[in-house]
């Protein structure tokens, strides 16, 4: 379990979300969930927390009312850690009028994560054993970043470790273990989740909503294609506007301004594949909801619900979406008596004792 209490302070949230600790995971939508856990674990060295599911009411609107989807959608859902930092929320869902291709990087919707790695020709080795496509030519022409693409066409990209400064969080420059590593994330050089990125129809709001109703810290503001190194961009994707924030201690998020070549200008649903969510980790859901009830275009999906059986009895979360576009959820997980920490080794990466703004 990740422990940065050294690292904590004691200074309240000073702006946005109340109560907010940290990202809590990234949530994406895939069409078949064995292969994506299998890819997460297998090729990324991700650890398998908990599975759950069916997630479904076979007669009432509870999908609707508090997820956003087909009243009739049906989903099964796993919990998977990715490096010290970062937790990844899977689902696969069945749902009518479901959209079974992912957007495109150009797309509203479009979105692709991250990773930080020891060594960036190490770790293209580990991908191109396990058969992972890289995109782009392999010669030392491409940047310092290198594209990949999973089995099911969501992005992925590498580079090798950053600077630490003091804005944009940065993962050790030593490869993640504890007890729970592992061979295949060993083998990789995996450093952490570097950024989530998510491309939206209006940057400047999409920045604004971040900033001011979550309590964002610009890292990079919105820049030219022109000012910023090659490689930065997937292969063949227009180049377009875009921001990176520091969204709590240990995460990154970048927005991209949607392309002029967009094929798709309205985000999908959480039931598309390609689908997504952010989730961020508060102390009072509670609070934190009422605090964003009164945010301007912000619809919250019903009230707080505890989840009451099932792998994370104790879960108080709620799902909320934005006038940008990205639905998000607040969660309160009580994690060290968690049903699931009986039956696995694996466990979450939590906050700790960090804040929103503190900076480890």
């Amino acid at each position: 379990m990740l422990n940065l209490s050294t690292a904590a302070s004691s200074t309240p949230v000073l702006t946005g979300l109340p109560t907010a600790r940290a990202v809590d995971h990234y949530a994406f939508t895939v069409p078949d969930l064995d292969e994506a856990i299998a890819f997460f674990t297998g090729v990324l060295g991700g650890e398998l927390c908990y599975r759950e599911g069916p997630v479904e009411d076979a007669d009432g609107d509870w999908m609707t009312r508090k997820l956003g989807v087909h009243a009739r959608a049906r989903a099964q859902v796993a919990l998977v850690r990715l490096g010290p930092y970062s937790n990844l929320e899977l689902f696969e869902y069945t749902a009518p009028g479901q959209i079974t291709s992912p957007p495109g990087p150009n797309d509203v919707g479009g979105h692709h994560l991250a990773l930080m790695v020891a060594d960036l020709d190490t770790a293209e080795e580990h991908l191109r054993r396990s058969a992972t496509v890289r995109l782009g030519p392999a010669d030392g022409f491409a940047g310092t970043r290198r594209w990949f693409l999973t089995p099911w066409g969501m992005l992925l990209s590498l580079r090798g470790p950053g600077r630490r400064d003091d804005c944009g969080f940065v993962p050790a420059a030593t490869p993640y273990t504890d007890a729970g590593s592992n061979t295949v994330e060993r083998s990789l050089g995996l450093l952490g989740v570097e950024h989530v990125s998510y491309t939206v129809a209006d940057l400047a709001a999409a920045t604004a909503f971040f900033t001011d109703v979550l309590g964002a810290e610009p890292v990079e503001s919105a820049q030219r294609p022109a000012d910023r190194p090659g490689g930065h961009w997937p292969p063949g994707a227009e180049q377009s506007r875009r921001t990176l924030l520091r969204t709590g201690p240990t995460a990154n998020c970048e927005l991209i301004q949607s392309g002029t070549g967009a094929l798709r200008t309205r985000p999908p649903r959480n039931s598309d594949v390609g689908g997504h969510h952010l989730a961020i980790y508060v102390d009072d859901v509670d609070a934190a909801a009422a605090y964003l009830r009164e945010q301007e275009g912000v619809a919250l999906m019903g009230e707080p619900e505890t989840i009451t059986r099932g792998p994370i009895a104790g879960d108080r979360w709620l799902y909320f979406s934005t006038p940008i576009g990205i639905q998000m959820e607040i969660i309160n997980m009580p994690d060290g008596s968690l049903p699931y920490e009986a039956l696995t080794s694996a466990r979450r990466a939590t906050p700790g004792d960090l804040r929103w703004h503190d900076r480890p």
